[in-house]
């Protein structure tokens, strides 16, 4: 499965039009621990390959979307639901750790 780089053009469609749930990876380049957290978030999207559409957004290129979420750190991962948080996971997680987490959230 890939991930979705998300932007102004794509956000709505891929967001709060999506039919499953989004888990949006906030992140900008110059993070050291959104940088490890890259292939973390990767792999895991494999494993929900089918029930969770992965997504990343460059904080630094559109920080008008990060404000709508109230992003105060990175990385930091909104899980949505028609575009409505009904989750955040802050800060790097092994794979494990997050898969645990998204399981919470998602319920499953």
């Amino acid at each position: 499965m890939t991930v979705t780089r998300l932007d102004d053009m794509n956000f709505d469609k891929e967001v709060k039009k999506s039919g499953l749930p989004v888990i949006i990876d906030f992140w900008a380049e110059w993070c050291g621990p959104c940088k490890m957290m890259g292939p973390v978030f990767e792999d895991v999207a494999n494993d929900f390959y089918g029930k969770i559409k992965f997504a990343k957004l460059n904080v630094d290129d559109y920080g008008n979307i990060a404000q709508q979420y109230n992003i105060k750190g990175i990385p930091c991962l909104i899980v949505t639901q028609s575009g409505n948080e009904i989750g955040r996971i802050i800060g790097y997680m092994e794979k494990d750790d997050l898969k645990n987490e998204i399981d919470k959230i998602i319920g499953q």
